[in-house]
């Protein structure tokens, strides 16, 4: 996401579109030939967007570059985090909520998420159909095949990307955080699609929590099972009543104090 103020880059990347939104401006107000005023106006409109994204938080092309400077592991457990919250979702009778999580690891938005996992054994195909059947609205008799496919997908990527688990699990806990307080305010759900990765995040660093050895890891799991607890049972409905921010950070840090 786009944090104007934050990053000194964006501002100036800002600055720059506003530049060329003016000139473009310009020039298409002095008679530049037909041809000419066409292609203006539609590399204007490009600009104007990719401003418009940016100031509302959501340019992609931030969200990229983060995304090539994660190792491979940690693409895959972001990438996990969104699968996870889309098969909740749909076996809580919620489609049309999970088909936006499921299209994830194929969507064209997050193709830097893709980069080198081809060779771990990732197949888009199954991701693809399985959304469009969500889109298409076949019966489950159909679907459930598609998702058991899907996650056993995933959880081979998992595999082969190997990693240090609890570095993963303390970016899954970053993560938890940071999407939460985009999709919670006062109590309130205000962004599902963010209140519903935090939910997937959670799940898996609970799965990887089950493979951590060490002293404490009987308490992590138990630290991760209570985060996983606070969304509804049912799964992560954009309707929900929503625990506080403040109650899901002091969880998180206790399953970084277990690490």
């Amino acid at each position: 996401m786009c944090t104007i103020g934050a990053n000194l880059k964006q501002i100036k990347m800002i600055k720059n579109i506003q530049i060329i939104s003016l000139l473009a401006l310009f020039l298409v107000s002095c008679g530049v030939p037909q041809n000419e005023h066409n292609t203006l106006k539609k590399e204007l409109e490009e600009v104007k967007k990719e401003l418009d994204e940016c100031m509302n938080g959501v340019s992609h092309a931030f969200e990229n570059h983060s995304m090539r400077t994660l190792s491979v592991e940690k693409r895959i457990a972001f990438m996990s985090g969104h699968v996870e919250s889309g098969l909740a979702l749909y076996r809580a009778g919620k489609p049309e909520q999970a088909s936006k999580h499921l299209l994830h690891p194929v969507s064209e938005i997050h193709q830097q998420e893709r980069a080198g996992i081809e060779a771990l054994g990732f197949t888009p195909e199954v991701f693809k159909s399985v959304s469009e059947a969500l889109s298409e609205g076949r019966p489950a008799s159909e679907i459930e095949p598609m998702l058991v496919s899907a996650e056993e997908n995933i959880t081979l990527l998992q595999n082969n990307s190997g990693g240090d688990l609890v570095e993963m699990i303390r970016f899954l806990m970053e993560k938890v955080v940071e999407e939460y307080n985009e999709g919670v305010r006062d109590g309130e759900i205000v962004e599902a699609g963010e209140y519903q990765d935090a939910f997937g995040f959670s799940v898996v660093a609970l799965k990887m929590s089950k493979r951590v050895k060490s002293e404490r890891s009987d308490q992590l799991i138990v630290e991760a099972t209570k985060l996983v607890a606070m969304w509804p049972e049912i799964g992560p409905l954009a309707d929900s009543k929503a625990e506080s921010l403040k109650d899901i950070l002091e969880q998180t840090n206790k399953i970084l104090e277990n690490l």
